[in-house]
């Protein structure tokens, strides 16, 4: 049976205040996991291995999942033996999560709830493009960041073959939200992730931004012919 959130699907605008991502995200906490599946082939799987293996993590180490949704992405980190904590701020996605066995923490990327120095790695997939403030999300793992730990950002991209690209668009801006439809409680929020997608940086400009936080050392890794790339920097002792 339709609900009143159903019927009046909540969407964020690319100014990406806070309060409305949030609400946006606890509305698709549900099927997220279902929906990345199915809009991305099955490559979400992948990235999230990709991710894992680009952290290069060590039994005992402690990292910091940021914008981790429902907890899947932790659940791949921890394969490593490292010990991962998921922290995101939209409390309907760490609820659609409990049942993960993995330390889930509510908070702002903006304003993170923890110590300076005190993990090891902090890694951000897909989540980095819906803060309002870019720059100071990256300066804020940073503080937290041991000296000598790396970050990696797990976001969508550019592709890099022109063709391919144009056909990548066109998927976003229209094939991506009719397949939402089909799976997603809230289909309308994919309208906004395509939107934010198309809106994003190319790989250099995000790792010129990286690098202008203070992270050091920063490189890219196409995935995906450049669907996705993964960004690293690594904290000066």
């Amino acid at each position: 049976m339709a609900t009143t959130e159903q019927r009046e699907p909540i969407r964020a605008s690319l100014d990406k205040q806070p309060h409305e991502v949030a609400s946006m995200f606890d509305g698709v906490a549900k099927r997220y996991d279902l929906t990345n599946t199915v809009i991305s082939g099955g490559q979400d799987r992948y990235w999230r291995w990709a991710t894992r293996r680009a952290l290069t993590l060590r039994p005992g180490e402690r990292v910091l999942d940021l914008a981790a949704g429902t907890g899947v992405s932790t659940v791949e980190l921890g394969k490593s033996g490292a010990w991962c904590v998921a922290a995101d701020f939209s409390q309907g996605m760490l609820a659609a999560g409990r049942f993960r066995q993995v330390p889930m923490v509510a908070g702002d990327a903006m304003a993170l709830p923890f110590a300076d120095d005190s993990f090891d790695a902090v890694t951000i997939s897909f989540g980095l493009r819906n803060v309002a403030d870019i720059d100071l999300a990256l300066r804020e793992m940073l503080r937290v960041t041991k000296p000598g730990g790396r970050v990696v950002v797990c976001e969508f991209s550019t592709p890099v073959f022109g063709p391919f690209r144009t056909v990548y668009m066109e998927y976003l801006m229209k094939a991506l939200p009719r397949v939402a439809r089909a799976v997603s409680s809230n289909p309308d929020a994919y309208v906004y992730l395509a939107e934010s997608i198309r809106a994003w940086p190319n790989q250099r400009r995000l790792a010129r931004r990286i690098a202008d936080a203070g992270w050091d050392s920063v490189q890219w890794r196409d995935l995906t012919g450049g669907v996705v790339a993964l960004h690293r920097g690594y904290k000066l002792g």
